[in-house]
């Protein structure tokens, strides 16, 4: 019974791990212990050690023989890999978005960043001050990009997407997040985007998706 559940546990300490960083409950560099995971997570040991080669294997975290483990040290090195990367899949999976995702999930990304440009707009201010909203434009800032990937319907590239998604909410989180004075700019980049989508225009979309994503690259490196 116990090997039976063990994977379930596994991926549920994976789950809770990558929610707590992207939580800010860890921190790059961070040192943290097996029993501070355990504490953290609520899962039991076990299941902890079986995350670690898998954590270290995707470059989250590095063992530090007697001590523990650090989370990944943010560098620029990793901030070029990872937008490097990014921009690779996305250019690519933007192009067969926008030939084959269906009109009704084009429509429901439209409206939903309509309706977080409205809403910024009722505040009347370039630093949006109410958190629950930033926090619903980041959701749907993810969501957007989280499509586009899965529209391929590419476990192999899903997972190689996921992974480094992680890695970029590692990345400086202040910079790369969505925040109270570039949530409007952002929304209106990602218009730009779904627009030349619905038109089904795969060179404009791409060409929208490359200023994007640079200019998130950017705010990490400048910051």
């Amino acid at each position: 019974m116990r090997e039976k559940n063990a994977p379930k546990l596994s991926q549920k300490a994976y789950e809770s791990f990558t929610y707590h960083l992207s939580m800010r409950d860890l921190r790059a560099g961070q040192l943290i212990s097996q029993r501070e995971l355990v504490s953290l997570t609520g899962l039991p040991l076990g299941a902890i050690r079986e995350l670690i080669p898998r954590l270290e294997a995707e470059g989250l975290i590095r063992t530090i023989p007697q001590r523990g483990m650090t989370i990944a040290e943010v560098e620029p090195k990793l901030v070029k890999d990872a937008f490097e990367f990014r921009l690779f899949l996305e250019i690519q999976a933007v192009k067969y978005f926008t030939k084959h995702a269906s009109d009704k999930l084009v429509g429901e990304l439209l409206n939903e960043t309509k309706e977080i440009i409205a809403l910024c707009e009722v505040e009347g201010s370039s630093d949006i001050t109410n958190s629950n909203l930033i926090t619903d434009a980041q959701t749907v800032d993810w969501k957007l990009h989280e499509q586009i990937i899965k529209t391929l319907n590419n476990k192999i590239i899903m997972d190689a997407y996921r992974v480094n998604a992680i890695k970029l909410r590692l990345i400086k989180l202040e910079q790369t997040s969505i925040t109270q004075t570039n949530v409007i700019s952002t929304m209106r980049e990602h218009l730009d985007i779904i627009n030349a989508v619905q038109l089904r225009n795969p060179a404009a979309a791409e060409r929208e998706i490359v200023k994007h994503i640079e200019k998130a690259r950017l705010r990490a490196l400048t910051n």
